[in-house]
Parts: structure tokens; C-alpha cells; sequence
């Protein structure tokens, strides 16, 4: 009985003292935003590299261009040329976040080889006079701003509700195990009992 007391309160000084060490991964993100390519840097438990050093690299590795980081940890990088891209930044402490982004996934880049490739097609819109007016190209990137600003908390919610495994959900996990386990022989107990003859 003294060495079962002695081994719980040993898992539980062991438990409380990891629960001040918190674990988390670099999250690194680059999403296609009009003609620029939007970013963002950061950890998993949500605190997120503002003021970064971001490095844009080509998929050789050669430094292309570097760009810094907002307070949340967000860029924006309008590329040059028509190369596919890598992000890069040292968040210190053995952290390196990068990021790979596909050139072919900007929308201008996509319009342009679609139109090259499609030069002899002809489209007809028709009108009639109660059609409603067509938004502006610029109405549309006012629109897709916002609609990107919106996206931003959602993306990093969801992103570190991903990598969130705490010690809480862990123990919670191995608490059903046992309690299952202890399900399961009670009820074996329980048959065992009923086919013993009674003494």
C-alpha cells in the first residue's frame, strides 16, 4: 500500500512538473493573394514571429530577396519573375520555418498562360438592358482584400487547433483506456462470479 501511495504521488510530482514545459512547432504558411503571395510565421501555440527576417529563395536555394515581417507575423511579396519560391526564416533556438509556394498558384500567372495558351478563342457576352452592371476589376481587389483580411485569425485558429496536442487531451485519452479496461473486467468479474458455484 506505501509503495503504491509513494509511486502515485511520483506521477504526479513528474506530471506537474512538465506542465510548465510547453512544446510547440514552427507553423510557416504562403497562400496566393492576387498578384503577391501572403505569408505568415509563427509558433503552434499561437504566438506568432513579428519583426522576422523572412529569406526568398529560389528552389536551388539561392537568396532571391528577403522581406520582414509584420507585429502578426505576416508578409506580403510581390514576385519578380516566374520561378517557384521558397520562404525561409530563423526564428532563433534552433527554430527555421520555411514555407514552399508554386509560382503557377498566382492568379495573374494563371491568367497569363491561360491566355496564352487559349489566344484563338473568341468569347461572346451578351447583354440586355436590365443586366446588372459587371464589378471593375479594382471593385474586385477591394473585395478580395477584405475577404483576405477576414481569413487571416480563421487561418491561424485553425492552424494551431491542428497542432494542438496538450497534456490535458493526452491524459483525458489514457483516462478512457483505463476506464474502458476497467469496464471490460468488471464485467468479465461479474460472469466469472456468476458461473462459480456458490460454497
Amino acid at each position: 500500500m506505501v509503495r503504491l501511495l509513494a509511486l502515485l504521488l511520483t506521477m504526479v510530482a513528474l506530471l506537474q512538473g512538465t506542465g510548465s514545459a510547453e512544446a510547440h512547432k514552427v507553423i510557416a504558411s504562403v497562400f496566393p493573394s492576387g498578384p503577391s503571395i501572403e505569408g505568415e510565421v509563427g509558433f503552434s501555440n499561437g504566438v506568432m514571429a513579428g519583426n522576422t527576417l523572412v529569406e526568398v529563395l529560389d528552389p536551388d536555394g539561392t537568396k532571391i530577396d528577403e522581406i520582414t515581417t509584420d507585429e502578426d507575423g505576416f508578409f506580403v511579396y510581390t514576385p519578380s519573375g516566374d520561378v517557384d519560391l521558397r520562404f525561409r526564416a530563423d526564428l532563433g533556438a534552433g527554430h527555421v520555418a520555411e514555407a514552399a509556394f508554386a509560382i503557377n498558384d498566382l492568379s495573374n500567372v494563371a491568367q497569363e498562360n491561360a491566355t496564352s495558351a487559349s489566344s484563338a478563342k473568341v468569347v461572346v457576352v451578351a447583354t440586355t438592358e436590365n443586366a446588372a452592371p459587371a464589378i471593375t476589376r479594382a471593385q474586385e481587389e477591394i473585395i478580395a482584400s477584405i475577404v483576405r483580411d477576414e481569413l487571416r485569425p480563421l487561418r491561424r485558429e485553425i492552424t494551431a487547433y491542428k497542432e494542438k496536442n496538450d497534456l490535458q487531451s493526452i491524459l483525458g485519452g489514457i483516462g478512457y483506456i483505463f476506464g474502458a479496461v476497467g469496464i471490460v473486467y468488471y464485467l468479465a468479474a461479474r460472469r466469472l462470479r456468476a458461473k462459480a458455484p456458490e460454497a
